[in-house]
């Protein structure tokens, strides 16, 4: 399967970097810091694509927000800076496949964290939008809107890579076209245009008119 399109949107966690098991230490620790457990956490709020900022408001008294939040960014920086962060596969070979200005970063996580994640790996891109950068976070389009607007490429000719149902509806919103990722949910959990695995699934090239062309190679 091959579609064209001007540019590529990546999610970050799960979707470019493997994430989930450091993401679970480091908020057990912090949960257990603050007098709670991981699986307590996770029963009360929804966790996963969210920004920390906005669980950890469901959590804490307002006045403690903002130490709590520097805090649980102080040690994902720490592991990030410490080499425990891997890439998924199939993302280094295709984001350096891609010119710079045909792809970015989107996620609801803080900026020093995701730099500090694409950065140890190597995939920072020119155009990376965070939390810091929207007042509205996903399922919300407005930071797909915002990366498409920074690429300076239609919204209509952007496709979204993501592995969450909340990120996948941002790009739905967008009026993009959407490929989800199995990496943390199962393909009946997700709706996207196209389902893969991986990122070892995907391609890309620029053709002879400048267009992107994205290739599928494996679906689920």
């Amino acid at each position: 399967m091959r579609f064209p399109i001007d540019a590529l949107l990546f999610d970050s966690d799960d979707t470019v970097v493997s994430t989930r098991s450091v993401a679970r230490s480091v908020w057990r620790q912090w949960a257990e810091s603050h007098g709670m457990n991981l699986e307590e956490v996770m029963a009360r709020v929804p966790v996963h694509g969210r920004p920390a900022k906005a669980i950890i408001a469901d959590l804490l008294p307002a006045d403690q927000v903002a130490e709590a939040v520097r805090r649980l960014e102080d040690a994902e920086v720490a592991h990030a800076r410490a080499g425990n962060v891997t890439a998924v596969p199939g993302a280094p070979e295709l984001t350096a496949s891609l010119p710079a200005h045909r792809w970015a970063v989107v996620t609801s996580g803080a900026r020093r964290v995701a730099r500090a994640r694409l950065g140890h790996l190597g995939m920072l891109p020119e155009v990376l939008v965070t939390s810091d950068d929207t007042t509205r976070h996903k399922p919300h389009p407005e930071p797909f809107l915002l990366a498409a607007a920074r690429l300076g490429v239609d919204p209509s000719r952007c496709a979204v890579v993501e592995d969450a149902p909340a990120g996948l509806a941002a790009g739905r919103a967008a009026g993009m076209t959407t490929i989800a990722l199995t990496t943390t949910h199962t393909a009946e959990e997700l709706e996207a245009d196209v389902i893969v695995e991986d990122l070892t699934a995907l391609s890309a090239h620029v053709t002879h008119d400048g267009r992107l062309e994205v290739e599928i190679a494996v679906r689920v």
